[in-house]
């Protein structure tokens, strides 16, 4: 709900309140974000910053305006220049060279419809109507336009924003920064919580005190980055994942991006989220244009797991779209592990025929069907078959695989290219390298211009061709370097520093052409595992592999990372072979099938060189999931408190709430330390729900034989499971073994399945 009344602006969800007012000077200021309040025109002044007199070392706004310092002020954006010396929402140089900004409010509208961006993705509603508000802002001596959007969905608690700069006036300017929010704050009293980390390491919590100074999270890579997400958190000391107060934003763009905390002088705190400034620059002329990505904003009183029930409904209505929002994800069995390079479509045949056997819904031939590629050197760009490996080319593997009673899919990297390749030769001037100097190489590729017409065009026309050439049903999109040497060949000088919005812009038409296209296959966003995973790709693509990574330990950090700002329905998840194809590590088959179960889940191993045991198991596995995946992708997952360093438990609850699965994992085993309980979260307190474990035979390596795990069977209530917990069987503690004694050793896990009777 949207509420105005005359300079007071008033923003509601169900739980959360955003209030702002226009002042007597004209600027915006920030009252409140936080637990829903009720407020009217007489009520704001006990809202209000109190400025009489200037305090030492502070500046005046104006002459006019002599006791208003803008550095000591909750602003709702804010602009280099005029005493306010915090990060600035916008910059701007001007055609005399200037860089004083003094952006003064300008009239607002209301409105029922979100329309599209011309440019980007953003946020939308399937009921028809979505509220809007948009404030006017207008800088004072140039006539250039700031438009704030506001979006509110209210059955979430989410507040999204987003800024357009239009060019009113009669000169053109160098944008440096537009920011897409920014929130004050009155106090710093919070820690800040990004996610951070590398290649098949993604998404470690990282929290930093917030006392002075500035803290960054950024990425400088072309991509949202697996070095820096851009899911950011605030919360008050001592929040936990049930209590506490904490704040959630993220942003709806795929490529470098900002986030950042700065304490004032005053103690005050200013958040800012958008497009990152570093290298940025963008020229707008007379009467042209600039979107800032949308930033999604939620608080929740509730703890960690309160704000990502938010962020995570926000995500399944209002991101996701097409054919897959509401469907079951298929299990598919992906090539890649099993065969890497070195593929041919009886390898791959008996490989899909494999699984098959065990319940495989979906079979994925991945990297090294198209020209010579049998390494990462070459043919990346000339997306033809290889004759040799698939004589019947795209069509007659698919066909095959469909005989089976699967379904088909494929891996593609239409953004890449080999110096190698025919493309390259054809035309060199559609990659991404400074002429005349030597180029920082990646995976042995380049990087294609997506900013440029002419490469988005060949993208589009040439993944056409191929998602048409057979009964495709899932295409996995891949990315697998960061960007090092930015230039474009499309560009003149001076506009350099807009090569890489406009690479994302670029990838926004063709991923929007293509899934336009072809609404029904289920594409999968990729980028050396995690190193784009953002909510630009989740509007495209319903979901995106997590990690390269697919060590269980690692993965249920992983994924727990990726919990806090992103549902379950969108990551990828697989059970591969052990020795770990990454870590070396070898971790249970089970434990491997639980942490993926929890996220979408398939696998990335060669069933063909597996044991009978070893496919049972797997049978059994998939036979499981499928009967509860409906739970497991749409349910509402919750983390849980005090699992310790390595360890992770989880509850993912039905939208009844008559059903529920819980994980237990465990990194390494504590000896003599044989007491453990399973608390769940969010079920009914009220209700009566039979709770029993997975049952399965525990491997070799663990016990002397193949045993059948210990048996958990209770009937309780909703408030025993949530306030109490399980206590569950006693663990092994070196001093005796029954069919009672629960074998957990390292990286030993179960799966809880709680049913309302």
């Amino acid at each position: 709900m949207i509420y105005v009344k005359d300079n007071l602006f008033a923003l509601h969800t169900e739980t959360v309140s955003y209030v702002f007012r226009a002042t007597d000077s004209l600027h915006l200021e920030h009252l409140h974000f936080g637990r829903k309040i009720t407020v009217d025109d007489r009520s704001i002044p006990a809202l209000m910053e109190k400025q009489e007199f200037l305090t030492g070392g502070l500046n005046s706004y104006d002459e006019e305006h002599r006791s208003l310092s803008l550095e000591n002020y909750m602003l709702e954006m804010s602009s280099y220049g005029k005493g306010d010396i915090r990060e600035p929402f916008v910059e701007i140089i001007y055609e005399d060279g200037s860089s004083t900004s003094d952006f003064l409010y300008d009239g607002y509208k209301v409105m029922h419809e979100k329309p599209e961006y011309e440019t980007l993705p953003g946020s939308y509603s399937d009921y028809g109507r979505s509220e809007q508000l948009v404030i006017y802002l207008r800088e004072r001596y140039s006539g250039i336009v700031i438009e704030l959007h506001y979006y509110v969905y209210e059955r979430c608690d989410v507040i999204c924003r987003s800024a357009k700069l239009r060019n009113e006036s009669i000169q053109t300017v160098n944008l440096k920064r537009l920011m897409s929010a920014q929130v004050d704050f009155d106090d710093s009293d919070f820690i800040f919580t990004h996610f951070n980390g590398a290649w098949i390491r993604e998404m470690n919590r990282v929290d930093n005190a917030v006392t002075a100074g500035r803290i960054v999270n950024s990425s400088y890579t072309g991509t949202s980055s697996s070095r820096a997400n851009p899911f950011v958190m605030l919360s008050r000391r001592g929040t936990s994942q049930n209590f506490g107060e904490c704040y959630g934003f993220n942003l709806i763009y795929s490529g470098n991006h900002y986030e950042a905390v700065d304490v004032g002088s005053f103690s005050k705190l200013r958040f800012v989220n958008g497009i990152n400034p570093q290298g940025f620059s963008y020229v707008v002329g007379p009467e042209e244009y600039f979107e800032a990505p949308e930033s999604v904003m939620s608080f929740s009183k509730e703890g960690f797991n309160g704000l990502s029930r938010n962020m995570h409904e926000f995500v399944r209505e209002h991101i996701i779209r097409g054919t897959w929002k509401y469907k079951e994800r298929p299990v598919l069995l992906n090539s890649w592990e099993a065969a890497y390079f070195d593929i041919n479509e009886e390898k791959l045949f008996s490989l899909a025929e494999a699984g098959a056997e065990v319940g495989i819904e979906l079979f994925v031939m991945d990297d090294g069907w198209f020209g010579e590629r049998n390494d990462d050197t070459s043919s990346l760009g000339d997306w033809e078959v290889n004759e040799k490996k698939l004589p019947g080319g795209i069509k007659g593997i698919a066909d095959k695989i469909k005989q089976l009673g699967l379904k088909f899919g494929i891996w593609v990297e239409p953004e890449m290219v080999n110096v190698k390749s025919r493309l390259y030769e054809s035309h060199p001037e559609w990659v991404i390298e400074i002429p005349d100097r030597n180029h920082s190489e990646g995976r042995n590729q380049r990087i294609l211009d997506m900013g440029n017409k002419d490469v988005q065009n060949y993208v589009i026309e040439t993944m056409d061709r191929l998602f048409s050439s057979a009964d495709i049903s899932y295409v996995k999109w891949d990315m697998n370097r960061t960007f090092t040497d930015y230039y474009s060949k499309n560009l003149p000088p001076e506009r350099q520093g807009e090569m890489a919005h406009r690479y994302v812009v670029g990838l926004y038409r063709c991923i929007k052409t293509l899934t336009g296209r072809f609404p029904d296959i289920l594409f999968e966003g990729c980028a050396s595992g995690g190193n784009r995973f953002d909510l630009g790709i989740l509007c495209y693509f319903p979901q995106i592999w997590a990690s390269d990574n697919t060590d269980a330990m690692c993965r249920a950090e992983i994924q727990e990372g990726y919990s806090y700002g992103y549902p379950m329905l969108a990551l990828g998840a697989h059970v591969s072979s052990c020795p770990n194809h990454q870590t070396l590590r070898s971790t249970p088959l089970e434990t491997r099938f639980n942490i993926a179960a929890f996220a979408l889940c398939g696998y990335e191993c060669n069933l063909c060189e597996m044991s009978e045991n070893e496919l049972d198991a797997i049978r059994e596995q998939i036979e499981l999931y499928k009967e509860w995946r409906s739970v497991l992708q749409f349910g509402d997952f919750y983390r849980h408190d005090g699992t310790g360093a390595g360890n992770v438990s989880w509850t993912c609850v039905g939208k009844d709430k008559k059903y529920a699965a819980g994980l237990l994992f465990q990194g390494l085993a504590q000896p003599n330390m044989p007491d453990k309980r399973f608390v769940a979260c969010g079920l009914r307190p009220d209700a009566k729900y039979h709770f029993y474990n997975r049952k399965f035979k525990v491997m070799e390596e663990f016990v002397s034989m193949r045993v059948d795990t210990e048996n958990e069977d209770y009937h309780v209530y909703g408030d025993v499971l949530m306030n109490c917990g399980v206590r569950l069987s006693q663990g092994f503690a070196a001093s005796g073994y029954n069919e009672r004694v629960r074998v957990f050793p390292d990286f030993a896990s179960r799966i809880y399945f709680m049913e309302e009777e």
